[in-house]
């Protein structure tokens, strides 16, 4: 899977603009896939040079000109190879879990500010999914298979929080004892 999969998926439900796009790699899904600025407009370009997208520049009165993008029967036709190739393995990369990999080169304290740092931004994302949930819950379409990707984002980050708060506990514990009381966040 790549970014232009991704956008070709996009273009597969409707016309979007390249703000569009971004707002949605930035939001939806950036949970499971990172595309930055630099990432989806040079998709983009190759994408329409390949024949897979066509641009429409629309004028604006006291904006700059928008770009809808759309796709073309060679996107359609790229994008159902994409579907119907095998499943690639997952990946990850983390920074965070890199650190937490070495840490026994790390003081202590920044250990601590790391899970606890970790904590916070996952609390934060896990009240996003679950919102997410609820908003896609509130129109009655049936069973989506979207549903799958929020419930495993949801009970993904459930456990890796409940690692982190039990894992922040001991770590406290070990170097200062005296740490854990009124200081657990």
């Amino acid at each position: 899977m790549n970014t232009q999969h991704v956008i070709l998926g996009l273009l597969k439900k409707r016309s979007f603009t390249g703000y569009e796009m971004k707002n949605l790699f930035e939001t939806v899904f950036s949970f499971f896939f990172d595309a930055s600025f630099g990432t989806i407009y040079p998709a983009l370009s190759k994408m329409e040079q390949l024949g897979y997208i066509t641009k429409e520049s629309i004028v604006q009165d006291k904006r700059p000109n928008k770009n809808v993008y759309t796709i073309t029967p060679a996107g359609i036709k790229q994008f159902a190879e994409y579907m119907n190739s095998p499943v690639e393995k997952e990946t990850v990369r983390s920074d965070f879990l890199m650190r937490m990999f070495f840490g026994e080169f790390a003081q202590e304290e920044a250990s601590i500010n790391w899970i606890k740092e970790a904590i916070a931004s996952d609390s934060e994302d896990l009240e996003k999914l679950e919102a997410m949930k609820r908003s896609a819950l509130a129109i009655p379409i049936g069973f989506s298979t979207k549903l799958i990707g929020l419930e495993i984002g949801i009970e993904t980050t459930r456990a890796r929080l409940k690692v982190l708060q039990e894992s922040l506990l001991k770590l406290i514990d070990l170097t200062n004892p005296n740490m854990r009381q009124g200081d657990q966040q």
